[in-house]
């Protein structure tokens, strides 16, 4: 693996809850939590990075705090649809929401919003910080960073990344990718990781800044070709060459 650049790339987790304006928070007065199930929604579809690490989180809680927890996803406006729905619901510790870095990315990307993320949402704990992966359909000729740009540029429109949704980390890593690098590709955005990943080993797309749990499996089958890691160190999770 070659490293290439440290982006703003590292997809992190908040496990996030309502508090509410004004509310009290009663809900952690209580001698136990929680008395009931918990809703845990993911704003991206199933088979992503959110939607395994919310169904890891949320066995581990359900052992240890002897309740239920649902997964529900509601994907769609790049997460935007469903963080509305855990602002707009009870504020009472029974809806919780796991999110990655876009939120920070939608503040700056939306003109308007119908929720304030700092106002409306309480963070509990981060739950991950991961690299992406800069990684290509095996078609592709280029083995190596440089390969591939010498390549793009020889082919200046001619090649298409994917990302989870405009404004997702991964959409971000492209467009700074293209700034820092001077080439020319087109934006393909999807409704969550796992469909982007599908059309990249199927050779739709040609590029996909992946976080590494989705395609870790995907690249050490052969079905994708990583390039390089968006952090400072080479990931000791990917072979090297």
């Amino acid at each position: 693996m070659v490293r290439w650049f440290a982006a703003s790339a590292f997809i992190i987790f908040v496990l996030s809850m309502v508090p509410g304006p004004g509310s009290n928070n009663k809900a952690f007065a209580q001698d136990r939590y929680p008395t009931r199930p918990v809703k845990f929604l993911i704003p991206y579809p199933g088979g992503g990075t959110n939607d395994v690490l919310a169904r890891i989180v949320g066995r581990q809680l359900e052992k240890i705090l002897g309740q239920t927890f649902v997964i529900e996803n509601r994907p769609g406006g790049g997460t935007n649809i469903g963080i509305e729905a855990v602002v707009r619901s009870a504020a009472d510790g029974y809806t919780l929401l796991l999110i990655p870095g876009s939120v920070t990315i939608n503040a700056t990307l939306y003109e308007k919003l119908n929720f304030d993320f700092i106002r409306d949402i309480q963070p509990i704990s981060m739950i991950s910080r991961l690299p992406l992966v800069m990684q290509v359909t095996p078609s592709l000729p280029a083995k190596t960073v440089p390969e591939f740009i010498a390549y793009a540029k020889a082919n200046p429109g001619k090649l298409s990344f994917a990302s989870g949704g405009t404004g997702a980390p991964s959409h971000v890593a492209g467009e700074l990718f293209k700034l820092t690098t001077g080439v020319d590709m087109v934006h393909i955005p999807y409704r969550g990781g796992a469909p982007a990943l599908t059309d990249l080993i199927g050779g739709q797309v040609q590029v996909y800044f992946s976080p590494l749990p989705e395609s870790i499996s995907n690249i050490k089958a052969g079905n994708i070709r990583a390039l390089a890691v968006t952090t400072a160190k080479r990931s000791q999770a990917l072979p090297a060459g």
